[in-house]
């Protein structure tokens, strides 16, 4: 089944801080970034946190992904923007192979000006290409995580993957990360019975089996097709709870890790919570919880 957890807080240490918060949520997979999630600066991490932070997920049996900085924008038309996103993900592929990490997760990205995709897909070949050729075979994964679909946008819904992917010649260390709410705001609606389950048919149909790696579970708090990316607590959004029990039971899902990016216990709000979300998931997926409760 699949495991379920939270991006991590991670304050006093990947070790001290994160897997402290991954017990206290009960996270069942882990992630986290390793570095400023809104800056270019990169960190060498801490070797003790890191060999506790190795082996306290290895202890839990829980598998652990890395994000990398929302400023990379492989596609972009600014030299610089590129050079920084490339370093960036060659950078975080480090650490999480470090790490033991299962994957690292890149945001699509955008082809910004009018009339680039062609050339924004083309740059994704020159220039992310060689960076995958260096990773061993064992891992980890570099997983594409469509985005809301706001701006010239390179992959936001599921078929859009087929021809990213293309781009980047179907390697065999490619996945895809799947955002629920993303692909809510980017125009699949979940809302109808059957709606999650030809989403993910869809994206298996794009990209082919296997290359699933992660899912992003967060409700929205906009109408569907809005192409506006604001997550909200499981259940109590736009898209609610039957969608998310589709979802954990889709074939393509078989130990796919699921990550909560929802509201945590640090935001004030005593409705909302990783660790209410990781519960109510689990039972959905266990069958122990009801999809009409909300």
């Amino acid at each position: 089944m699949p495991p379920v957890g939270a991006h991590i807080q991670i304050k006093g240490g990947l070790a001290k801080g994160g897997l402290a918060y991954t017990d206290a949520v009960a996270a069942g997979a882990v992630q986290v970034y390793v570095g400023n999630p809104r800056g270019w600066r990169r960190t060498d991490g801490d070797p003790v946190q890191d060999a506790l932070f190795t082996a306290g997920c290895t202890e839990r049996g829980i598998p652990s992904f890395v994000h990398t900085p929302l400023l990379v924008n492989v596609g972009s038309p600014t030299e610089a923007t590129v050079e920084q996103s490339i370093a960036a993900v060659t950078h975080n592929l480090a650490r999480a192979a470090a790490l033991g990490c299962r994957g690292v997760v890149v945001h699509a990205g955008s082809a910004v000006g009018e009339d680039r995709y062609d050339a924004a897909l083309r740059q994704l070949r020159e220039r992310l290409l060689p960076v995958l050729d260096t990773l061993p075979d064992d891992g980890p994964r570099l997983l594409i995580e469509p985005t809301a679909g706001g701006g010239k946008s390179l992959a936001a819904t599921v078929e859009d993957l087929g021809p990213y992917l293309a781009a980047l010649e179907d390697h065999p260390l490619v996945g895809v990360c799947f955002d629920t709410c993303h692909a809510w705001a980017a125009g699949h609606d979940f809302s109808a019975p059957g709606g999650m389950t030809a989403t993910l048919d869809a994206l298996e149909a794009a990209v082919g089996p296997g290359r699933l790696g992660l899912v992003h579970a967060n409700d929205s708090l906009d109408a569907c097709g809005s192409r506006r990316d604001r997550h909200t607590t499981i259940g109590a959004g736009s898209i609610g709870l039957a969608p998310f029990a589709e979802l954990l039971a889709h074939p393509s899902m078989a130990g796919v890790p699921v990550v909560v990016e929802t509201p945590s216990e640090l935001d004030g709000s005593p409705s909302a919570g990783h660790a209410r979300d990781i519960a109510l998931l689990c039972g959905l997926r266990d069958g122990t919880a009801s999809a009409e409760a909300a």
